[in-house]
């Protein structure tokens, strides 16, 4: 493994267990920054301009590396959606969930949490349908007629086997403690230094070739997938990680990218799948399912935009912008959220 990369993961981890630490003492963690504000009105349900916004969110920032979840929990607490008022049915009984062996109110900040989560799947649909070809390659690699689509298929399932192993350990412990905005406000920061140090490092080790996501191999694969793990710390970016997981690889920006959202069908169709089972019952006991539907319609457009513009971004100015944004942001919210 390469040096930079070595780096880059003990930066990461070393950064997730020194905040891990500061975070759990400080209490209930999640709510850190999190109490709604006295100039937003707490709501009880997710309505459609709620959905049209966290849609565009959600589709304009999941592919980009500046965190989709990040940016939804933000938007989720100046929509008033994070606070504390237990879910109603429609008959107005409060819905309950079983935690530790007690039954304890399931509210709103429950429900616009697993929705962030739920909406990916709008983004799902948009790469899908512009990356169709690939798929088909892939298809024709299980059926034996394409060697390089079976092996991007294989590499793909080897980079999202530490994600899923470790995303449903530390799942519970992901939305206690790092569902707040002072971490995504650091993690967002942290994020944009190392884009800049990976930048530096992919500009002066760049060469002419690059390797193919089809010439990839295990190894470079299962590289991606552990940098795709630092990115279950929300306000991190998935499609950071993997995209720089993609650059140590010797991928050029464009095929880091490719690779990135490809693996993303994969990783984002598990965790929206599995908040699903979780938390759908109880979510459509009393959040209006239209307006849930038409937040991922709104996110399956804007992705479908925001990926085709984003490779060619890439292609001529590299990760820099966005690290600079990332930097931009967590000043703001820092400055908003203190004074």
């Amino acid at each position: 493994m390469a040096k930079p990369l070595r780096l880059a993961l003990y930066a990461c981890f070393a950064a997730l267990f020194f905040c891990r630490s500061v975070f759990a003492s400080a209490g209930e963690v999640s709510n850190i920054g999190l109490e709604t504000s006295r100039h937003v009105e707490e709501k009880a349900d997710i309505s459609f301009a709620d959905s049209i916004i966290l849609g565009l969110v959600e589709g304009i920032t999941e592919f980009l590396p500046v965190s989709s979840t990040g940016h939804l929990i933000i938007t989720n607490h100046f929509l008033g959606l994070n606070s504390d008022t237990p879910l109603k049915t429609s008959d107005n009984k409060t819905v309950y969930i079983s935690k530790g062996g007690e039954k304890i109110p399931y509210t709103i900040k429950n429900a616009a949490d697993a929705y962030c989560i739920i909406i990916q799947i709008g983004a799902i649909a948009a790469v899908a349908l512009l990356y169709r070809k690939s798929l088909l390659r892939m298809l024709n690699g299980l059926l034996w007629k394409d060697a390089g689509g079976l092996k991007l298929f294989i590499n793909l399932v080897v980079a999202f086997i530490p994600a899923a192993v470790i995303g449903l350990i530390f799942n519970d412990f992901i939305e206690k403690v790092l569902f707040g905005i002072y971490p995504v406000i650091f993690a967002l920061f942290a994020g944009g230094i190392l884009m800049l140090y990976a930048q530096k490092w992919y500009d002066r080790k760049n060469s002419a070739e690059g390797t193919d996501i089809y010439n990839m191999s295990c190894k470079q694969a299962l590289m991606v997938g552990f940098l795709q793990c630092v990115a279950m710390w929300p306000g991190t970016s998935r499609s950071m990680m993997t995209i720089l997981g993609g650059y140590f690889a010797g991928l050029k920006p464009a095929q880091a990218a490719q690779f990135s959202f490809l693996l993303g069908l994969a990783t984002l169709s598990a965790a929206s799948l599995y908040k699903i089972v979780k938390d759908g019952a109880n979510m459509a006991q009393g959040i209006s399912l239209a307006p849930m539907a038409l937040g991922l319609a709104v996110a399956f457009v804007s992705a479908a935009i925001s990926v085709k513009w984003l490779v060619g971004f890439l292609t001529r100015h590299g990760l820099a912008p966005f690290a600079w944004y990332r930097f931009l942001i967590a000043i703001l919210l820092l400055v908003l959220f203190i004074f």
